[in-house]
């Protein structure tokens, strides 16, 4: 597969318009890095944890609250968070004008096949307000991308009694956890090369620990 630096895509209900910076499947660490804007209202879609990769953002401008397992504090310009492996968390755009910031994820291959899928799901109308699919749409990612993003929401026992079986007729009914045609870029671009070289200066040097 052609490298992916410089992907851009896009997620009209959330607010964010990413770029590839830096292509986990052709980087030795399987790190991704990319770039993105922020519309003044842009939130991420719903409160989350990875159980195995460390997320880091560094603001670029504007201001963005983080909430890290129920601590809120708000970074600006030049700021870096760290949101370690299983910490539960949420992020969004606190300045009330367009914000920016680099994002990585350790290992990031399979975050930058989720991403790709909710943000095309949206962009062809197939979310909610929040940036979140149907229900048997949710199932059917949910259960695939278990290994890299679980939302706090619903309840843990009430995913564990209903995810399985609504996945197995989300997909009786079509719906898939990838589609390769939702995940091509919106346009490929250069990417500027300082941010490229911001996202290699800050790239994490190890996986912290969960908490």
């Amino acid at each position: 597969m052609a490298s992916r630096v410089g992907w851009v895509n896009e997620n009209p209900v959330t607010q964010e318009r990413g770029a590839v910076l830096i292509d986990p499947g052709d980087d030795p660490d399987g790190l991704f890095a990319g770039v993105v804007e922020l519309g003044s209202e842009a939130r991420v879609a719903g409160e989350r944890f990875h159980p195995a990769q460390h997320e880091r953002f560094r603001v670029l401008s504007g201001a963005l609250t983080l909430k890290l397992e129920g601590v809120e504090r708000t970074l600006t310009a030049g700021e870096i968070a760290d949101i370690p492996a299983g910490a539960v968390h949420d992020w969004w755009n606190a300045s009330g004008a367009p914000a920016s910031a680099l994002v990585w994820v350790d290992p990031g291959l399979r975050f930058l096949e989720l991403i790709s899928t909710l943000f095309g799901l949206a962009r062809t109308g197939r979310t909610n307000e929040k940036g979140m699919p149907d229900p048997l749409q949710l199932a059917v990612i949910a259960t695939e991308f278990r290994d890299t993003v679980v939302f706090t929401s619903p309840p843990p026992l009430v995913q564990k009694l209903v995810l399985g079986p609504l996945a197995a007729l989300g997909r009786a009914r079509g719906r898939r956890a990838v589609y390769p045609e939702l995940q091509e870029p919106l346009e490929v671009v250069v990417p500027d090369p300082e941010l490229i070289a911001l996202a290699e200066r800050f790239r994490p040097a190890a996986r912290p620990a969960g908490p």
